[in-house]
C-alpha cells in the first residue's frame, strides 16, 4: 500500500441540525478509493482548506510526517486550523484503508480501554452571578473534574478586581467541594494576574487556564514560581518553541487543541515532549474526537479530554456515529479511522 496517493481535498456543508454560528463544514480527503473526513470546521477554515487542497494532491496517504511540510509550505496566513483539519482527515483515511482506529496507528499495542473526560461549562462564569444549579447539575455526571469560566470583570481598581476573582473562587469551592479548573479565556492582564497571586489560597483549584491573551512567558514563569497551577496550550502554533513554553512557563497542564496545533501528527510530537518533562496533556474540547484517539494511544501522557458541555451535544448530531460519554468516560475507539464521518452533506 506504499504507493497510495491523495487524489484531492474538498469541503462539504452539512445538511441540518445546526444553529446560527455553528461550524458546519467537513473536510474530505480522497484517495485509494476511500474518503477520510474531519469536521465540523468554520467557513474561514474551509476557505483555507480549499486554497491548500491542490498542493496536497499526489502526496502519500500513509506518510503523515512528509505531508506536514507540504501543508505548511502551501498554507495561506492564519491557516493552522486548515492544516490540522487536512492532517486529521488524512489520518481518518489512513485508518479506513488499513481497517484500524487511528489510535492504533499512533501507538500499536495500546492498553487504554476507556478515556476519562472532564466537563467544561464556560457560560457559567464564576465571576458573575452565582449559578448553584448549573454547578451541581454537572457535578453529578461522573466527570474526572469540571472547569468553569473566570473572566475579568471591570472594577474600580486592579486590587478590587483581584479580590472579586478570589472571592468568586471561594464561593464556587464551597459548592463544588472537589478539585476544579477555571478558564480566564485570555481576559486578564499581567498586572491583574500579579495582584491575584498573594490572595490565592484555594486548595481545590486544579488549574487556572489561559489567564493572559498570549504566551507571556515571563509572567507565567512568575506565577509558576509562586505556586499557581497554570494550564496553557490551546493557542500553541504548529511551529512554536515547545522548549521555551514548557521550560520557562512551567505549566501544570498542557491543553493543546489537536487540530489548532497543526493536526494529530504535530499533537503526538507535542504530547511526547510534554510527557518527557512531566507535564500531563488534556486535549482541548473543540477537537475532542482526535483528542480521544490521542488519549487512547498515550494514556500515560494524556490524562483526560475536555467535553464542552454547552456545545458538544449539538456538534455530535452532525456525526454518522455520535460520541456519547458514559459516566464521564468515552470507550476506546474500535472502528477504523477517526470516527468523524458526517451524518449527511449537501
Amino acid at each position: 500500500m506504499t504507493d497510495l496517493l491523495i487524489d484531492k481535498v474538498e469541503t462539504l456543508l452539512t445538511s441540518g441540525g445546526t444553529e446560527t454560528g455553528d461550524d458546519t463544514v467537513f473536510v474530505a480527503v480522497h484517495g485509494g478509493g476511500q474518503t477520510g473526513w474531519y469536521g465540523p470546521v468554520g467557513l474561514a477554515v474551509a476557505q483555507a482548506v480549499e486554497a491548500i487542497g491542490p498542493a496536497v494532491a499526489g502526496a502519500s496517504l500513509l506518510d503523515h510526517h512528509a505531508l506536514r511540510p507540504r501543508l505548511r509550505a502551501s498554507a495561506p496566513a492564519v491557516s493552522d486550523w486548515a492544516v490540522g483539519a487536512i492532517d486529521c482527515a488524512a489520518w481518518d483515511l489512513h485508518g479506513r484503508l488499513v481497517g484500524w482506529p487511528v489510535a492504533d496507528l499512533l501507538a500499536p499495542g495500546r492498553k487504554a480501554r476507556a478515556v476519562p473526560a472532564y466537563a467544561s461549562w464556560l457560560r457559567t462564569d464564576l465571576s458573575g452571578p452565582a449559578n448553584r444549579s448549573a454547578l451541581t447539575q454537572v457535578l453529578d455526571e461522573g466527570w474526572a473534574f469540571t472547569k468553569w469560566g473566570l473572566r475579568r470583570r471591570p472594577g474600580p481598581s486592579i486590587a478590587a478586581e483581584a479580590r472579586d476573582l478570589v472571592e468568586a473562587l471561594e464561593r464556587a469551592a464551597s459548592v463544588i467541594d472537589a478539585p476544579f479548573a477555571v478558564d480566564a479565556v485570555g481576559t486578564w492582564s499581567p498586572q491583574l494576574a500579579a495582584a491575584v497571586v498573594p490572595l490565592l489560597g484555594q486548595p481545590h483549584l486544579a488549574w487556572l487556564e489561559d489567564p493572559l491573551p498570549d504566551h507571556y512567558l515571563r509572567t507565567y514563569s512568575q506565577l509558576a514560581a509562586a505556586g499557581v497551577p497554570i494550564a496553557l496550550g490551546e493557542r500553541i502554533r504548529p511551529d512554536e518553541d515547545l522548549s521555551a513554553l514548557l521550560g520557562v512557563a512551567r505549566p501544570t497542564a498542557l491543553t493543546i487543541d489537536v487540530v489548532g496545533c497543526g493536526g494529530l501528527t504535530r499533537a503526538a510530537e507535542i504530547t511526547a515532549a510534554s510527557h518527557g518533562v512531566g507535564v500531563p496533556v488534556y486535549p482541548h474540547g473543540r477537537s475532542m474526537v482526535p483528542g480521544i484517539h490521542l488519549a487512547t494511544a498515550f494514556p500515560d501522557a494524556v490524562r483526560a479530554v475536555e467535553y464542552r458541555h454547552q456545545w458538544e451535544p449539538r456538534r455530535q448530531l452532525l456525526y454518522a456515529e455520535p460520541w456519547i460519554p458514559e459516566n464521564g468516560r468515552f470507550p476506546a475507539p474500535e472502528a477504523p479511522g477517526l470516527g468523524t464521518q458526517p451524518r449527511s452533506t449537501r
